[in-house]
């Protein structure tokens, strides 16, 4: 068995003391992410030979973090979107971000229950937010998939999935957990490759997938300055917009899955300086389009969405820039890390309904622009020192993030005709314009003890230009009882910001009276405003389990609870009533919900190259504690398991199952029409099974190939909009893959 990282401090006390004063002054004079020295990270290797183990690296240790290889991916490629792949790993679905089921089929990543917003994307540790520039609906919900697909799957050299307490370090927005995909970097000799895929579904009412990658990389001066560049073309055709007509009610068009067309380019220059330092300068340009089938929202039809749907136009594209510089350094106190990022993303849409029963709808075939910029700078530095008997890993960090939207499309619902609220302007006379500011600071120690014991407390403080400070302690514990087990634990309070509609006072949605809370009469319209006086969502974070580990052999089980209070949705007491009736609400800080499950996996070399792999989720409750609804409808359990077989070193096979436990609607009526009779869909999802199958042959180190089948017994779902019925699950697939290489 290999060494436990929680004792490889050994020779550390030959390294002189260092305080924490030094580290500070350091801060901001190197950046540190995954550089290499002599073939190894700079945060395990120093000057001298002793290994370092950063706080944050010793977290990646916990039972809450899963990790995806390239080698996995290519096993079972997606047929577009990396959360094909996610959705695999404990703890992790897709959901849309409320209970609703509206948006059905852009699902997101969803981890451990606690809703898509609460899950941060990040791509080689720089967050992405393009989803923030997508108007966020009356309920919760977004006309988005999500940020996992801004990277091709073939540029990915593996994902980290991070849960729990773990996630808390990462700031605002990681509260259900963090998922970090890191992409693959510059080699040391001239090379590239090309990848064609295809993904072709038996039904031809479902749509099918191409995607094309080109890689190169290399160096330019030999060991000073390298390159990256990579380009890819995906497109995913439209389900069929009749797809669904059979099995929703007669009075709907529930709309099957949107096509997807994207199309992006990244270059990456790395320019090690010596050994010990290195700068990156990275620049990205990504295109992502949907291809219409149909309302997503409330599954209304018009003349208009039935002739986009029909002709299978685009009807919003997301066009986002990336730009990223970065300095990696290690030094003689430790190491350190300083990033400066900069995105942009614009989102282009035809107009939506603001308002009632078409809110989402197309109503004008004129695109609008919505701006999003995003800054930030990030720095670092490590230390490390022995105290008496423990030994010590200390990070000092800071972090300052800035983001600025321009969106007037979204801001352009008038009031009723002769209603008047104070404080609420003109469309025409209404600043698009809105931003906020987020710095904080942080700091953690990994203290290893004499007696196997990994201790990891933190705290980050943060202060939000709109809703002022926030502390966020944690502490993990990591206990080895003997050569194989493990004890691991920890506890965190996370939190999240509101976001930029919801704190924005100039943010109009309005019902004329279906919409309307129960909470008022049962008479007139209903208005909802931004909230510029929000507080942050929080949550506490616990998670507590068993690890084994021997050779090759590893299980273990986790039990998990947030506790979570002042989740931000829309109110259901009016603020105020309007000189003609209506009721005026504005988004509001919700009491408390609970999110508690258990996970667990279990890896059994049957052979030496015959390999079964599971895991498990099960959700012990999910719920608001005021309405007792879940936050996001999700399975009931879910369980992953695979056999690899790797039949020799040129040919491997891979069968996988993932089953689905039953998925429940919401019970509680929100709004009038809920109320009505009939009004409350209660149709449920029961328990189903995913099987795959594929096979891959590596004719040599220029070509191989790998062929599958996903869904092989053709378990279909049809979206009906009711209930829990709210995606579709597509049938059974064939895809191939082929990958030249030079």
């Amino acid at each position: 068995m290999k060494e436990s990282k929680s004792h490889r401090f050994t020779d550390t006390k030959r390294i002189k003391h260092k305080t924490l004063a030094v580290s500070i002054m350091m801060l901001f004079m190197g950046y540190h992410n995954q550089a290499i020295v002599y073939g190894a990270p700079i945060d395990e290797v120093d000057d001298i030979g002793v290994i370092r183990v950063t706080a944050e690296e010793e977290l990646k240790q916990s039972l809450g973090v899963s990790v995806i290889t390239s080698e996995d991916i290519e096993k079972r490629p997606p047929a577009n979107d990396l959360s094909e792949l996610i959705r695999t790993m404990p703890g992790v679905n897709l959901t849309g971000n409320s209970a609703t089921g509206q948006r059905g089929n852009n699902r997101q990543i969803d981890i451990r229950g606690m809703g898509p917003e609460n899950t941060l994307i990040m791509i080689d540790g720089k967050p992405v937010s393009s989803r923030n520039s997508i108007r966020y609906g009356w309920r919760g919900e977004r006309d988005t998939r999500g940020d996992s697909n801004w990277v091709p799957v073939e540029e990915v050299e593996k994902i980290e999935v991070i849960r729990g307490p773990a996630a808390a370090r990462y700031g605002s927005n990681a509260a259900g957990g963090v998922v970090n995909i890191i992409t693959k970097k510059t080699s040391d000799q001239f090379k590239g490759s090309i990848s064609w895929h295809i993904t072709q579904p038996e039904d031809s009412d479902e749509g099918a997938t191409q995607r094309g990658v080109f890689h190169l990389s290399g160096p330019m001066v030999k060991d000073k300055l390298g390159f990256r560049l990579y380009g890819s073309f995906n497109k995913t055709d439209a389900d069929s917009p009749d797809i669904n007509a059979k099995y929703a009610p007669a009075d709907t068009t529930a709309a099957g899955r949107e096509g997807v067309e994207n199309k992006d380019v990244n270059g990456l220059l790395r320019w090690q300086i010596t050994p010990d330092h290195q700068v990156d300068l990275e620049a990205g340009f990504s295109r992502q389009g949907n291809i219409y089938t149909g309302d997503s929202q409330n599954s209304n039809s018009s003349a208009l969405t039935e002739s986009l749907a029909q002709a299978g136009r685009e009807t919003n594209r997301m066009y986002r820039e990336n730009f990223a510089l970065s300095y990696n350094g290690t030094w003689g106190f430790g190491t350190s890390k300083l990033i400066m990022q900069y995105d942009r993303t614009k989102n282009s849409r035809m107009k939506e309904g603001l308002a009632g029963g078409p809110e989402g709808q197309i109503t004008d075939e004129k695109f609008y622009d919505n701006l999003l910029k995003n800054y930030r700078i990030n720095g670092e530095a490590n230390t490390d020192f022995a105290l008496g008997a423990t030994d010590h890993v200390v990070t000092v960090g800071a972090e300052w993030n800035k983001q600025e939207l321009q969106d007037s499309a979204s801001l352009a619902q008038a009031l009723a005709a002769g209603d008047f609220i104070a404080g609420v302007a003109d469309p025409a006379d209404r600043d698009p314009n809105t931003d906020y500011t987020l710095w904080g600071v942080y700091v953690e120690d990994n203290i290893t003890l004499p007696t196997k014991t990994t201790i990891i407390p933190g705290i980050r403080f943060d202060h939000d230009s709109r809703l002022g400070s926030n502390w966020t302690p944690s502490l993990n514990i990591f206990q080895h009882l003997g050569p194989y087990f493990t004890i691991k634990g920890g506890i965190a309070r996370a939190f999240k910001t509101p976001n930029l509609y919801q704190s924005n006072a100039n943010y109009l949605l309005f019902t004329r009276g279906n919409g309307c809370s129960l909470q008022v009469g049962s008479t007139g319209s209903c208005y909802l405003l931004g909230n510029s006086d929000l507080k942050a969502e929080t949550s506490v974070n616990k998670e507590l389990g068993i690890q084994f580990e021997k050779d090759e052999w590893a299980a273990s089980i986790a039990w998990f609870r947030n506790d979570y209070k002042n989740k931000i949705v829309a109110g259901i007491e009016a603020i105020e009533v309007t000189n003609k009736g209506n009721y005026v609400f504005q988004w509001r800080n919700a009491k408390k919900a609970v999110v508690e499950g258990l996970e667990g996996n279990i890896t059994i070399p049957i052979l030496s190259n015959l390999k079964w792999i599971s895991n498990f989720t099960y959700m012990i409750e999910s719920k608001d504690k005021e309405t007792n609804d879940p936050l996001s409808i999700i399975p009931e359990y879910t369980v992953n398991s695979s056999l690899d077989w790797q039949v020799n070193d040129k040919f491997s096979t891979m069968l996988t199952l993932t089953n689905y436990g039953r998925q429940k609607p919401r019970e509680h009526a929100n709004s009038r029409i809920e109320n009505k009779e009939g009004g409350m869909p209660q149709d449920e999802v029961g328990s189903y099974s995913l099987v795959g199958i594929s096979a891959g042959y590596t004719f040599d180190k220029y070509f191989k190939v790998r062929a599958g089948i996903s869904n092989l017994f053709d378990k279909q779902l049809y979206r009906t909009s009711q209930g829990a019925q709210s995606y579709n699950e597509p049938g059974r697939a064939y895809y191939l893959t082929a990958t030249l290489s030079f």
